[in-house]
């Protein structure tokens, strides 16, 4: 029985993870997430494979979520609430935290802006977080009396965990995302070295090799502070959670040491409640993070503050607005309650009173920063934004994250559009031209004459050196890539095979890849066999102070000394019946079960040896006698005992024995054991009748070998 992994989403290509695991009869749904590029039956994973009559709470033993991201969870609350599903769900504390916050925020963009079908409430959400057994980082949970689950340390965003699951002697490893280098508010990922059958690991940038941080981050704040200088507007679509915070720390960082007054806004109402979170679970952090912690929390920015609604707010800079944010969901109970948030940055003269958001404001005149969710503009307020600013020349956007196919954010990274339709009746006027890439991972665009950048340094997915360095450092017997673009997935895989030697698997989505793994079986031991394995199993050697070894020693003048071993071998039988336990029993325990004797297979040959003096003997006496038999047998003894100087050969007067090998003179003319050698002369030969059973075929071969090669000399 080996593993079967079923993929039903990320199979050769970014969105909807989803993973099912079959290891020895148990099976894992890793991640259950949505595709943001569909708005059809291609948003969610196909689940009638995993049960044709949906029955899945018997098809599945639990579903293990790694991180918040919608990609990775954003169905799990229709696979609960709508499919049915009832078992165990397992994620870490601050993924169980967050991941409701980022549920609501996406299903109100989704019903209440877009007027979509609503696949799932709110209320599904808090039932489905009431089904979530959260853990801890390297604790292991046994899910089952055969099933073990751990999770590791993975970097990319608060509370990302790397899974590993074991059910016997066969074990995995679900990287879900993860980071090989640290950034300025998470650690890098850490992970045990484990004996793994498999290792499936995200594939996203399979042949990108990251350039240095501090340069990429230069040009980032170069673009941007150019921008504001000029008078522009900076639009970076971020989700809320992860890239907004570290890209804050990084701008905050900027705007101290240059004293910038221009304001940064944020439109994400989540982010408020996120950074509260990002303060209550520090230990999750960077070790700079943890370490700064007891002077100063690096998530409370100087430069973007957070001001309720129904708040007077003052600035003096000419021109300057306020931006609203989206609704943030404050979960009271089984209660939501709508707060809108306005996040200002700077100092203020003008008294205003804002309780929603008046949207004109979108095109006030004068600099800003503003971060706006979603973060690949698929939707919600960073498209409502992109919409009225993409015409603008003064005006900048980056994208921080990677953009998954069929969102504005991809059509911007992967083309030079001018126009970008959205519907067949909405079309956006963007007049993109491109510039000279500032890296290889940090791509230029413009609106006109000025830049849309791509800064991937702030990227949380690790490049392709960090996904080698990890496949090396766990050295699995077999890859599975996910989360991937089909041609650069096809690269990495040329890589681990080639490099590393590992097979290595590239599956689509809803094919099954099939892998051989360790197979561990409890078996029952009979009492005769435990006796067998206690009894001693004598073994007398004689070996000299020159020769260890069983190797042809002629040095007839080394001491010989006895050596006794008591070499214990358990040999038994496995039994395997069907709808019984695996049993081991000793082979007369066979024998009494099958109602049968015992047959011992016994080998034979008549081996020729040669005698320089066998023709002058038989001139003497033309009748053998037994006096010549035991002369000639004495000859084999002596030639014997120095080729076999370090084995006991016992001499037991009419033959000479050798463990089972047994070995006397033959007197037959026309022995059935003789195979006759025209080439050789008979009447300088003496024939050996030999016998030994099948445990020392071995050892038989070697004398015989050696008594063929022989020439017996009485001298």
């Amino acid at each position: 029985m080996g593993m079967e992994c079923l993929v039903l989403g990320a199979g050769q290509e970014v969105g909807k993870s989803c993973v099912v695991v079959t290891i020895n009869g148990k099976r894992i749904m890793f991640d259950c997430g949505m595709h943001m590029g569909y708005d059809d039956h291609r948003r969610y994973p196909d689940f009638s494979l995993i049960s044709k009559s949906r029955d899945f709470d018997h098809s599945l033993d639990c579903v293990i979520i790694t991180h918040f991201h919608l990609d990775h969870v954003g169905a799990l609350p229709y696979f609960t609430e709508v499919c049915g599903y009832n078992g165990p769900i397992y994620m870490t504390y601050p993924t169980k935290a967050l991941a409701p916050l980022m549920l609501e925020d996406f299903r109100k963009v989704l019903v209440d802006r877009r007027g979509e079908e609503e696949q799932f409430t709110s209320l599904h959400i808090l039932q489905c977080m009431n089904k979530v057994i959260p853990v801890n980082l390297k604790q292991t949970v046994q899910v089952d009396d055969d099933l073990q689950i751990r999770a590791y340390y993975a970097g990319h965003v608060l509370g990302a965990a790397m899974f590993y699951a074991k059910v016997g002697d066969s074990a995995m490893v679900y990287t879900g995302d993860y980071n090989m280098t640290p950034d300025r508010h998470l650690g890098a990922a850490q992970i045990d070295r484990l004996q793994l059958d498999l290792l499936i690991t995200e594939s996203t940038y399979a042949t990108t090799i990251r350039d240095s941080k501090y340069a990429r981050e230069r040009e980032f704040l170069k673009a941007v502070h150019k921008c504001v200088a000029g008078g522009g507007k900076v639009l970076i679509p971020t989700f809320a959670l992860g890239r907004a915070q570290e890209l804050c720390i990084l701008l905050d960082d900027y705007w101290e040491r240059m004293n910038l007054k221009v304001p940064i806004y944020f439109s994400a109402g989540l982010t408020i409640q996120a950074n509260m979170y990002y303060k209550m679970l520090i230990s999750w952090t960077s070790q700079k993070v943890k370490e700064t912690y007891a002077t100063r929390n690096a998530f409370d920015f100087k430069h973007a503050s957070h001001i309720n609604a129904c708040l007077q707010v003052k600035s003096n800079i000419v021109g300057a607005f306020v931006q609203a944010l989206c609704p943030l969901i404050v979960y009271d109970d089984d209660v939501c309650t709508s707060i809108s948030i306005i996040v200002i940055s700077g100092s203020f003269v003008a008294s205003l009173i804002f309780h929603n958001f008046d949207r004109s404001l979108i095109n006030a005149p004068g600099p800003c920063v503003l971060f706006a969710t979603p973060g690949m503009i698929s939707g919600g307020f960073s498209l409502e934004v992109f919409k009225q600013w993409a015409p603008c020349e003064m005006n900048l956007v980056t994208l921080p994250g990677y953009c998954v196919a069929g969102t504005v954010g991809h059509k911007l990274m992967s083309g030079k559009p001018t126009k970008i339709d959205l519907d067949k009746d909405t079309q956006i006027d963007v007049r993109c031209k491109s510039f000279k890439a500032i890296n290889p991972v940090l791509e230029v665009r413009a609106w006109r004459s000025r830049s849309v950048v791509f800064p991937e340094h702030t990227c949380p997915h690790t490049d392709s050196k960090g996904i080698m360095d990890l496949v090396k450092f766990l050295s699995p017997k077999n890859v599975i890539l996910v989360h991937g673009e089909k041609p650069k997935m096809g690269s990495l895989k040329e890589r681990i095979q080639s490099e590393l030697r590992i097979p290595c698997y590239l599956p689509a989505n809803c094919d099954t890849v099939c892998i051989p793994s360790t197979i561990c079986v409890k078996a029952h031991a009979s009492d005769a066999f435990i006796r067998s394995c206690l009894n001693p199993n004598f073994r007398f050697l004689k070996r000299s102070k020159e020769d260890n070894s069983y190797e042809v020693s002629r040095n007839t003048n080394a001491t010989a000394t006895l050596e006794v071993n008591d070499e214990r071998i358990a040999e038994g039988i496995l039994i395997m019946e069907k709808g019984k336990k695996a049993r081991v029993v000793h082979q007369d325990d066979l024998l009494l079960m099958l109602g049968q004797k015992k047959h011992d297979v016994q080998f034979a040959y008549c081996c020729p040896a040669q005698l320089d003096n066998l023709e002058e003997t038989r001139n003497r006496d033309d009748a053998l006698s037994l006096t010549n038999k035991c002369s000639w047998l004495q000859l084999l003894f002596k030639e014997l005992s120095n080729y076999l100087s370090g084995v006991n050969i016992q001499d037991l007067g009419e033959h000479l024995q050798v463990e089972s090998f047994l070995v006397s003179v033959c007197l037959k003319d026309n022995c059935p054991y003789r195979i006759t050698d025209h080439t050789k002369k008979e009447s300088a030969t003496v024939f050996f009748c030999c016998t030994w059973s099948a445990a020392d075929e071995k050892l038989a071969r070697e004398i015989i070998s050696a008594m063929e090669r022989f020439n017996l000399s009485g001298n």
